[in-house]
């Protein structure tokens, strides 16, 4: 017997007031729907099935590299239509699984143990009590607790609606007993729609034992409707996400004041400050230290790393017991190697820049090769684009750079050169020189400054 699961993903959402489809609105910087599909690839399925619809070509470009099936629910005739329209490639021996792409925090131990429960020839259903029920389907039980129906709220009564027991809309079945049910699922109902949910009071019917499961948490079963409800779930994931991080050993100075957008390995002994941004994939070393207003995407920080507030690293990777910042830009494919030192208002992009290197004021460097132990003064600039195209500086070991330098690419400064404050470089420096790029200074004796004539 194998796990086949279905992700339902075709409504249009016209809450969210978007020409975004709904499901690829981001949590935690990923699409809504890749939030389920990964969770649904943690039960080792044979088979996951994406049934879409509303703004359908543009889920399936967004989310093309995640290894699943693709189903059109060209017309939207509810939830029981939509999964009818996926069970085509599900083998009767195969336990179904049905998920929504819109309900994104669902723990992957919850449904593994509604999939357990359909294993023995059940139907199992996924619950939840809540306080405010509102907008939920509302569970029906008989006398003895046994579940027998699933009312919407639209459909429901007085005595109904007072029940707080709600169907989260998961569940698990047998395939082949599934596939009899939504076969004669009739749209007699306040929204002419084909309800997944009446499957239960046919399975109830016909003396199939319907389990249930209680959702661990409330905030699994909750669903994005609106931009309101997606806030709110972003806060439950970015918690979420803090406590990864302290229980593996971060200090975070304010868990409510830091974002994730993707996925963090962090060392021991490593403290973030607030309003810090945590983008794609990071990796932190051991001791690294985060100042207030950072945001790092795509990179890799090694161990005893301080980056001070207000830097913005992206796709870099960042030697250890580097110092960057405060307000420095760490731009794509920069790789700097131990020890090296980037200041205030530095801006580096393309470049390496090796062991014990300083830059710390003012300056932009691209499209570089740096060796070690090399000074660059304050206001230093590499001249790396003609307009056209951009090209390469390199600069030796344990060479000193004066302050407002400008380096015209390509060019090529030697070993323990020295340059000039001042100077514009345009040629090649050799090794263990003083190269000056100067006008003569003169004084004109007696200038006076022009004033303003009277009128």
């Amino acid at each position: 017997m194998s796990l086949s699961i279905i992700i339902l993903a075709a409504g249009q959402g016209t809450r969210m007031r978007s020409v975004l489809p709904k499901v690829l609105h981001p949590l935690g910087g990923m699409p809504l729907l890749q939030h389920v599909i990964r969770t649904a690839h943690k039960l080792n399925p044979g088979l996951v099935t994406v049934v879409y619809g509303h703004g359908g070509e543009h889920v399936k470009e967004a989310l093309a590299h995640e290894p699943v099936e693709w189903v059109l629910q060209e017309r939207q005739l509810g939830t029981g239509h939509a999964v009818d329209q996926a069970m085509s490639s599900v083998k009767d021996e195969d336990t179904v699984l049905v998920l929504y792409g819109d309900v994104p925090l669902i723990q992957a131990d919850t449904l593994a143990q509604l999939v357990e429960k359909a294993g023995t020839g059940h139907l199992a259903v996924l619950t939840a009590k809540l306080c405010n029920p509102q907008g939920y389907g509302r569970m029906l039980r008989n006398e003895q607790g046994q579940l027998v129906g699933i009312v919407e709220q639209k459909d429901a009564n007085e005595s109904q609606l007072v029940i707080d027991e709600i169907n989260s809309g998961f569940l698990a079945a047998p395939a082949v007993q599934l596939r009899s049910w939504l076969q004669r699922l009739d749209n007699t109902n306040a929204q002419g729609e084909y309800y997944l949910t009446d499957v239960l009071a046919m399975a109830a019917g016909e003396g199939v034992v319907v389990e249930s499961t209680c959702a661990t948490h409330e905030y699994e079963i909750l669903g994005v409707n609106d931009r309101v409800q997606l806030a709110q779930l972003e806060r439950i994931w970015q918690q979420q996400q803090a406590e990864v991080l302290m229980r593996s050993g971060v200090t975070l100075l304010d868990p409510a004041r830091l974002d994730v957008r993707g996925e963090v390995d962090a060392g021991q002994d490593c403290l973030i400050d607030v309003n810090v941004v945590l983008g794609g994939k990071v990796t932190l070393g051991k001791n690294v230290c985060i100042g207030p207003g950072c945001v790092i995407k795509n990179s890799t920080i090694g161990d005893d790393v301080e980056i001070f507030a207000h830097c913005v690293i992206e796709d870099g990777v960042i030697g250890n017991a580097c110092r960057i910042g405060p307000f420095a830009r760490i731009r794509p494919e920069t790789k700097l190697e131990e020890q090296v030192h980037v200041g205030n208002f530095v801006e580096i992009k393309k470049s390496t820049v090796a062991k014990g290197s300083k830059i710390n004021h003012l300056s932009y460097i691209g499209d570089t090769r740096m060796g070690s132990g090399v000074n660059v003064g304050a206001g230093t600039i590499t001249c790396n684009y003609d307009g056209a195209n951009k090209h390469l500086t390199e600069i030796g070991n344990n060479v000193f750079i004066g302050s407002d330098t400008q380096l015209v690419a390509p060019v090529k400064v030697g070993d323990g050169a020295t340059i000039g404050a001042g100077a514009t470089i345009t040629r090649d420096v050799p090794d263990n020189e003083l190269t000056l790029s100067r006008c003569k200074q003169q004084t004109i004796a007696g200038w006076k400054r022009p004033v303003k004539s009277k009128p």
